[in-house]
């Protein structure tokens, strides 16, 4: 049926030049060397004969910074198994697709959704999805048209799938412009996806979970991480919406209206004793947090984290063994809005606070590996989606555990 409508990085407070130096000393060493070099060329000077084991000397440098080849990152405290790795699905029926989101159905199956059309933003940009069974990725479905009526369509954005507790399946999306402009909608299956509800507008000024995947509380509460990028402003603003099972009770949450930092797309950390932990896409050059001590109904101000993040999506999920689990590009933004997005890895924590990584899933000289989304199934298993070049999207599958 189709609807329409790494590790101890920087340390808070660092200048941007501080976090540079402490993010990629091999980067760091490697251009004091170039610097070096040049000097040397400018005098004549021998440079290979002054420094012979210089490459062995750079080599042996950067694998005591990170010991990171692709793939796992040597580390004495995780243990990281690779499961597999695919694409969702091949020569799809559009050109451009973005921002995946990813869910548990009944069965030990998945369910996959995600944007897609002639281009981000284009009017002919609806939900596509895609099941996962029996070991493979069904045939995409366009389940959200962007077609309003018969002549009017606006693109649809950032899906984002969740099961509560009770089992209804929620596939909230953005429809509208732009970011600025867009509405929040949702739709519902009470069957694993087999039917869906007709669409159903969320009430004025609520936008539902905006990227990132919603946390359930134990009273039942749905707590969705949102955010706001205001029209002429350019203002960027995290908060959180507090629902319930029926969807019908909305409450907002503001977090940290100062205004320091312009932050969006927030994603939820759980800790001991109830305590909640954000984490934020930012214009930093790093991850920013806040934290709750009172089930999401009050939030500290933002603080920079360790996490170095170029202005991309990121995702995160707490396990089932306590650890916290970061999906990331950690790397910090350039001149153009994908520079940063050709690396993307794997970091956890123990506290939320200092974190490592541990594992890369993509790393290139160029490209765009971004927007993932991840979850734990029922098994243990650790999945994640995310943007390949924006023309496919990818699955990869871990287990991750403290080493006995």
């Amino acid at each position: 049926m189709k609807h329409s409508v790494s590790r101890n990085l920087i340390n808070q407070g660092s200048t941007e030049k501080e976090m540079n130096l402490s993010l990629w000393p091999s980067v760091y060493f490697s251009s004091v060397v170039l610097c070096v070099k040049t000097r040397f060329k400018k005098k004549g000077i021998n440079f290979q004969k002054v420094t012979a084991n210089y490459i062995l000397i750079t080599t042996l440098f950067n694998s005591l910074i990170s010991q990171t080849i692709f793939g796992q990152t040597q580390d004495a405290d995780y243990k990281i198994e690779f499961v597999k790795s695919e694409f969702i699905f091949q020569n799809p029926p559009f050109k451009a697709c973005h921002a995946s989101t990813i869910a548990e159905l009944s069965n030990k199956r998945l369910m996959t959704a995600w944007f897609g059309g002639s281009y981000e933003g284009a009017p002919d940009v609806g939900i596509w999805t895609s099941v996962y069974d029996d070991n493979e990725w069904s045939k995409p479905v366009e389940l959200v048209s962007s077609s309003l009526n018969d002549s009017v369509k606006l693109p649809c954005w950032n899906p984002v799938l969740f099961k509560t507790a009770k089992g209804k399946l929620c596939l909230f999306y953005k429809q509208g412009k732009n970011p600025r402009e867009w509405w929040g909608v949702v739709i519902t299956s009470a069957n694993d996806g087999k039917s869906w509800s007709a669409p159903v507008l969320l009430p004025k000024g609520f936008l539902g979970p905006i990227k990132n995947k919603p946390v359930q509380l134990p009273s039942g509460e749905i707590l969705c991480p949102s955010s706001t990028e205001s029209i002429g402003s350019d203002q960027w603003k995290a908060h959180m919406e507090i629902t319930d099972e029926t969807l019908s009770k909305w409450q907002t949450v503001a977090v940290d209206t100062s205004n320091v930092f312009g932050v969006i797309q927030p994603a939820i950390l759980v800790h001991p004793n109830g305590k909640l932990q954000l984490l934020c896409r930012s214009r930093e050059n790093c991850v920013v947090q806040s934290w709750s001590t009172d089930k999401g109904q009050h939030w500290s101000n933002l603080s920079k984290t360790e996490v170095p993040n170029p202005n991309s999506g990121i995702d995160a999920v707490t396990l089932s063994n306590g650890l916290h689990i970061l999906v990331n590009n950690p790397l910090l933004k350039g001149q153009d809005w994908f520079n940063g997005r050709n690396v993307l890895n794997v970091m956890v924590s123990k506290d939320g606070i200092h974190w490592r990584e541990v594992y890369v899933l993509e790393k290139e000289k160029e490209g765009e590996f971004s927007y993932p989304a991840i979850i734990q199934s029922s098994d243990g298993e650790v999945h994640i989606t995310y943007t390949m070049n924006r023309t496919n999207i990818k699955h990869v599958v871990l287990n991750i555990d403290l080493k006995k």
